[in-house]
């Protein structure tokens, strides 16, 4: 299938591992220029060198709005087709655990700054009358995971944030949806693993062997898989999706809506 976006500019964020890595390849593949971000400066020149010639980078953390700003500088006049915004998630806990500290930090780590860059890359989009956005959060917006409170809580709010942010600039070919991963086999899952193994005294590999089980399809999902659908999200072929969170979840959400 031809995606349409030979050529065209993507930003996307924490390109050094997990699904922005993935979709980073993904799209030097289908021939795309990229401006990949993330905080680790060495993986950051060692993805550079696969593709020197469709790969700039920059390091740092996008909730720092000095990095943000390095962000606009480095884009300048440009067009930027398609934003992939990503980064990590917050810590396993329950609610007891929590601190104001911890919702404080979750705000700014899950919510503040998603808003910012949107907003800071969006009316170039309107005005060119073309872009693409795609929120990798989690499948904890349909359907809460024990331990992960802050994700289950500040992850709906970004939701809410995308479906009112999407109504608004639709009428300009500007799309905005959101991908709600599930378990995948990627660093960010195992935290869950090492908490539930901290409460039952079971092992690591005992947990998660029993959290595969619970997946009607007996396996984790990887992130080249997950990859191929942000690939036709982020393409001109998507143009009749805005506003959508969907799960990519291995059928792990049982309500009808997921």
């Amino acid at each position: 299938m031809n995606l349409q976006i030979k050529q065209q500019l993507f930003i996307v964020g924490g390109a050094t591992s997990g699904f922005g890595r993935a979709i980073a390849a993904s799209l030097v593949e289908e021939g795309a220029s990229i401006i990949a971000i993330a905080r680790g400066a060495e993986k950051l020149e060692t993805l550079k060198t696969t593709a020197p010639a469709q790969i700039e980078i920059l390091a740092g953390d996008l909730a720092d709005p000095e990095v943000l700003q390095n962000l606009i500088q480095l884009v300048g006049t440009r067009q930027v087709h398609g934003l992939v915004v990503n980064a990590g998630g917050p810590p396993a806990k329950t609610v007891l655990e929590t601190t104001p500290e911890d919702w404080d930090n979750a705000y700014r780590l899950l919510l503040r700054w998603k808003v910012a860059i949107a907003q800071a890359f969006v009316p170039s989009m309107m005005a060119n009358g073309y872009g693409r956005i795609i929120f990798i959060e989690s499948v904890t917006i349909k359907q809460p995971i024990e331990n992960l409170v802050l994700s289950n809580s500040l992850r709906a709010a970004v939701a809410g944030m995308v479906k009112t942010f999407s109504q608004e600039v639709a009428h300009a070919g500007v799309t905005m949806n959101i991908m709600g991963p599930g378990s995948h086999n990627t660093p960010a899952i195992d935290r869950l693993y090492h908490k539930k193994s901290e409460q039952t005294g079971l092992s690591f590999n005992e947990v998660k062997a029993a959290a595969i089980q619970q997946i009607p399809t007996r396996a984790l999902g990887e992130a080249e898989d997950f990859a191929s659908l942000a690939m036709w999200l982020l393409s001109p072929l998507s143009r009749y999706v805005t506003g959508q969170t969907i799960t990519v979840d291995g059928g792990s959400v049982k309500g009808l809506m997921g």
